[in-house]
């Protein structure tokens, strides 16, 4: 299953389910179809057995003729109790197959998806309000959809009877069943639309409220004791959502209630009068029973399952237009290939870029120019907010949409395909990902191509040249430990030793070109400048290039770009730099006590 680029209808509530599971979707359809059957069969029943039981009670029939009727009522009564575990069953299994198939369209779909989509905030809340529980989205408004099927046959059944003996209190319930569907549908058009309201907030209130309860704070909370004005904020954000739905709902919730209590009214009106007619012999004493049960069961139906059921399918009509917004959201077609073959590395160069973010009207780039040679070590630096860290996503390709010229051996790098240009960069970023998975595949996914070719050398390699061995031989499994604490058994690593790991990654990677991008910001400026001095050793004959706004590094670089307002302000060795007595000087000089 994929996510077209198309406008999501009425018919993608049966077809969606369909293409996630055939067999169960068509059995639940089955199930909700005879739902709708059988209370019109079971009013027959009843009608029949009660006539049946009043006429052996007064002899005018043998005791024997009952027994049909009873058989009949346990028969229905049995499959009524067998057709819910059934649906329920079906229900499972096709969330369950919605949950691969569905919700692995909407996974693979985001992950193809233009990196600037991940910074924009009102396309990132549409994506989040469609791949929420996606695969809950497609059983619940399908199950909806036969709901209402099974509704209108229930009372379409039901009104056949009534028209049949009381024609007019069918049309009168038909009359006030109409506005009620009409309310029920603005129902759950305005609470999808509190929903859109609300997921801003609803956002924010579940991060705080992990920042409150999570693991990775944990330290923080205690130290500084910011729980309770953290909770204050949770509380404004979580109670201002809460109280937007609730307003909502209410309002609505009123008015179709009070329409519902209108049908009650008229359905112990037509209770009454049927009386006469039964008195006079006209309407059989079975039939006047089974009616008026029928009667008060339409209206249970009338005013809670009708109307919830078109409620709900009308948020489904919603959360289907939010599905079309989805799908028109442009991708990247080579997103998920693998880098392609490591290819050789001659030169790297950025002429005159200039680069502002979409919606936006600075310049962050504003005339970047630099050169990169193989084999060499570089220092990009300056201030945060420069440029540096912007300057790696246009190399990785995240954003194309730059002036000025970018190559890679003389060619722009929009001419190589994602795969070719994944295979040039290794790159470690300040916010490097935390991957609870075995400490083996942690590292070994820097090299996606081989990591499943069962040969741990090149991981070893890593852990060895990165300190990481003690780490590994302190661990009950070691290489096959699983990190994190989401397995049983897991082990956590302190905030250095995955900043290894990370760096590790990026070893066992064959690209030509290394990036650290401020992955040891959090390390104190002597540790920091020792892990690179680590680094350095171990990606010699490699190019590397260090970014960061400490200078840590920079004495291992054999050229120094500074970057001031987009663009190179100085360029040169330390030593040259240092002579030159510019912005790099007052820069290492404001730093050089923290690396005494």
């Amino acid at each position: 299953m994929t996510i077209q680029n198309r406008t999501y209808k009425l018919t993608d509530i049966i077809r969606l389910p369909f293409g996630c599971s055939a067999l169960h979707a068509s059995l639940l359809m089955l199930q909700k179809f005879a739902a709708g059957v059988v209370p019109t069969l079971q009013v027959l029943v009843s009608s029949a057995f009660i006539n049946t039981a009043l006429s052996v009670l007064g002899g005018r029939s043998p005791v024997s003729a009952i027994y049909p009727g009873i058989a009949a009522i346990v028969a229905l009564i049995a499959y009524t109790w067998i057709a819910e575990t059934l649906s329920r069953f079906s229900k499972v299994r096709l969330e369950s197959a919605a949950r691969v198939r569905f919700r692995g369209a909407i996974t693979e779909k985001r992950a193809k998806l233009l990196y600037q989509y991940i910074e924009d905030n009102d396309t990132w809340d549409l994506i989040s309000r469609v791949a929420k529980a996606p695969e809950t989205q497609i059983k619940t408004g399908y199950e909806n959809f036969l709901t209402l099927i099974s509704i209108f046959l229930q009372v379409g059944g039901l009104l056949v009877l009534l028209l049949a003996n009381v024609w007019w209190a069918a049309l009168a319930i038909i009359g006030f069943t109409i506005p009620m569907v009409l309310l029920a549908i603005k129902s759950g058009q305005a609470s999808y639309e509190a929903n859109r309201e609300v997921t801003k907030l609803t956002r924010r209130s579940e991060y705080l409220a992990e920042v409150l309860s999570g693991r990775d704070a944990v330290e923080e909370r205690t130290l500084f004791g910011y729980g309770n004005k953290l909770n204050e904020q949770f509380r404004k954000h979580y109670e201002t959502a809460r109280k937007i739905e609730m307003k909502t709902l209410l309002k609505w919730f009123i008015r179709m209630k009070a329409a519902g209590i209108l049908v009650a009214v008229i359905s112990l009106f037509i209770a009454g009068i049927l009386i006469p007619p039964v008195l006079s012999g006209k309407l059989s004493i079975g039939l006047f029973i089974s009616i008026v049960t029928a009667v008060f069961s339409l209206m249970q139906v009338m005013s809670w399952q009708l109307t919830t059921s078109i409620d709900e399918l009308a948020k489904h009509t919603e959360y289907l237009k939010d599905l079309t917004g989805f799908s028109a959201l442009t991708e990247q077609p080579e997103a998920l290939l693998l880098p392609a073959p490591a290819m050789e590395f001659q030169s790297l160069e950025l002429k005159n870029v200039r680069f502002k973010y979409p919606g936006t009207e600075n310049y962050i780039l504003d005339g970047l120019s630099m050169h990169i040679t193989p084999g060499n070590h570089y220092a990009i630096v300056g201030i945060n907010g420069a440029g540096k860290t912007t300057m790696t996503k246009l190399l990785q390709g995240l954003y194309d949409d730059y002036e000025g010229e970018i190559l890679i051996n003389g060619k722009q790098i929009r001419e190589y395909s994602q795969s070719e240009l994944k295979s040039f960069f290794s790159v470690v970023y300040q916010d490097f990902a935390k991957y609870y998975v075995p400490f083996r595949d942690n590292i070994a996914l820097g090299d996606a191509n081989n990591m499943d070719s069962g040969d741990d050398a090149p991981v070893l390699r890593a852990v060895e040249s990165l300190g990481l061995q003690e780490t590994v031989d302190g661990l009950p499994a070691g290489l096959g430990m699983p990190l994190g604490k989401i397995s049983e058994g897991g082990q956590d690593l302190s905030g250095g030793q995955w900043q290894r790991v990370a760096m590790a990654r990026s070893l066992v990677s064959p690209a030509p070109l290394r990036i650290l991008d401020e992955p040891t910001a959090a390390l104190d400026p002597t540790a920091e400048s020792r892990l690179y001095e680590e680094f350095e050793k171990i990606s010699r004959g490699r190019t590397t290039i260090f970014i960061s706004h400490r200078l840590g590094s920079t004495k291992l670089a054999n050229r120094i770009y500074v970057l001031s307002g987009g663009r190179v302000a100085e360029q040169g060795t330390h030593a040259e730099l240092m002579a030159a007595g510019g912005e790099y000087a007052a820069m290492y000089e404001s730093q050089r006590s923290w690396y005494l």
